[in-house]
């Protein structure tokens, strides 16, 4: 994901329900909150791909606000829940990466109204 763009990289669109797939999975990742943030993971910037491939298997690549977040490991394995609760998931592998470093940028802009950076 560039830092210009607030959307996550999305691959895997192929014939056969994988658009209706990515919609359940952005649908769950709304539904995946930072403890100490009003905003979910997905309007805050935190998903930087989305790779469903060709056996409805999923690839999350994600970020925190910080390295040093103390839900670090709660939050991703939230998404991994929460996306495997999806029927017709195959697996799920989250991958936690600091880079580029994330910043109020990335954030939707319903995620800056709803923080008050608007």
């Amino acid at each position: 994901m560039n830092e210009a763009s607030t959307s996550p990289n999305v691959s895997g669109d192929q014939p056969g329900g994988t658009t209706e797939l990515r919609e359940k999975i952005m649908q769950a990742l709304k539904t995946v909150f930072d403890p100490e943030i009003p905003v979910d993971v997905y309007e805050l910037g935190l998903i930087y791909e989305i790779t469903i491939f060709p056996v409805n298997n999923v690839f999350i690549l994600m970020t925190l606000t910080s390295p040093s977040c103390p839900s670090a490991e709660a939050i991703p394995s939230e998404v991994e829940k929460k996306i495997k609760a999806i029927e017709g998931i195959g697996d799920v592998k989250v991958e936690l990466t600091f880079d580029p470093p994330y910043s109020q940028e990335m954030m939707s802009e319903a995620a800056k109204l709803e923080l008050g950076f608007m």
